[in-house]
C-alpha cells in the first residue's frame, strides 16, 4: 500500500510541477491555477491517497460515483467538483455534495440546481459550460446563447456563476485543443465588460491530462486531470 500511495504522490508532484511551469509561461504563479483531480476511473483508495498527498479538489463526471465516493469520504476535507453532465432528475441528490458545478450546460439544469441548493440553504458555485468546439455530441451553451444565460443568473439566488468551462473537441491534438482554449478565453474577455451584478467570470475550467499545459498557457484557472495522476497504478 505504501508503494501505491507513494506513486500517486509522485505523479501528483510531477503534474503540479508541469502546472507551475505553464503558469509561469502565462505570466502567473502556480497558486493561480487549481488542480481538480478526476477520480472517475479509480476507487476510494486512490482518492484517499490524493487527499494524503495534499490534493483536496476531487472531480467526478458521473453523479452516481459522486454520491458513492462522497458518502464514503464524508467528514474528510474534500472539495467536490462535478465536471460531467448532470441530469435535472439527479440535481436534488447531487447538489448537496457539490462545491463547484463545472457543467452548467442549460437554463433548465441551472434552475433545477438552484432549487436544490435552496432546499439545502446553501450557495453553490457554478460554471457555464460552453460548446466551443461545436461538436454535436457535446453538452453546453453555444457562444451566442451565453448572454441569455448570464442575464438569467441574478435570478438564481442560491447559485454563484463564477466562470466558464469547456472541453476540447474529441480526438484533438494538444495544438488543436489550444485553439478551443483560446476561443473560450476570448469569449470570456468579450463578455466581461457587461456582466450583471453578482456574476463573475474569474474562472476558466479547461484542459485535461493530455492538454492541461496548453490550457494553462491560454489562461485556465482550473484544470481537470485524471489519468496523469494514476500512471503506474492498476486501478
Amino acid at each position: 500500500m505504501s508503494e501505491f500511495v507513494d506513486r500517486i504522490a509522485q505523479n501528483l508532484a510531477r503534474v503540479r510541477e508541469a502546472m507551475a511551469r505553464a503558469a509561469e509561461r502565462s505570466g502567473r504563479t502556480a497558486d493561480q491555477v487549481r488542480l481538480v483531480a478526476v477520480t472517475k476511473y479509480v476507487g476510494v483508495a486512490e482518492a484517499e491517497a490524493l487527499l494524503a498527498a495534499g490534493c483536496c479538489d476531487l472531480g467526478e463526471s458521473r453523479p452516481q460515483e459522486l454520491w458513492r465516493k462522497a458518502e464514503q469520504l464524508a467528514g474528510r476535507p474534500v472539495r467536490w467538483h462535478l465536471i460531467g453532465h448532470l441530469q435535472r432528475n439527479k440535481a436534488a441528490r447531487s447538489i448537496p455534495w457539490v462545491n463547484l458545478l463545472h457543467s452548467g450546460d442549460s437554463l433548465r439544469l441551472l434552475e433545477a440546481a438552484n432549487q436544490a441548493a435552496a432546499r439545502g440553504q446553501r450557495v453553490v458555485e457554478v460554471l457555464l459550460e460552453v460548446n466551443v468546439s461545436g461538436d454535436a455530441s457535446k453538452h453546453g451553451f453555444a457562444a451566442d446563447q451565453l448572454s441569455e444565460a448570464l442575464s438569467a443568473a441574478p435570478n438564481w439566488s442560491h447559485l454563484r456563476v463564477c466562470g466558464l468551462m469547456a472541453m476540447a473537441g474529441w480526438g484533438t491534438t494538444p495544438a488543436e485543443a489550444r485553439r478551443d482554449f483560446v476561443r473560450l478565453r476570448e469569449l470570456r474577455d468579450r463578455l466581461q465588460p457587461d456582466l450583471p451584478p453578482g456574476v463573475s467570470l474569474e474562472h476558466l475550467s479547461m484542459g485535461m491530462s493530455g492538454d492541461f499545459v496548453e490550457a494553462i498557457e491560454e489562461g485556465a484557472t482550473l484544470v481537470r486531470v485524471g489519468s496523469a495522476l494514476f500512471e503506474g497504478i492498476d486501478a
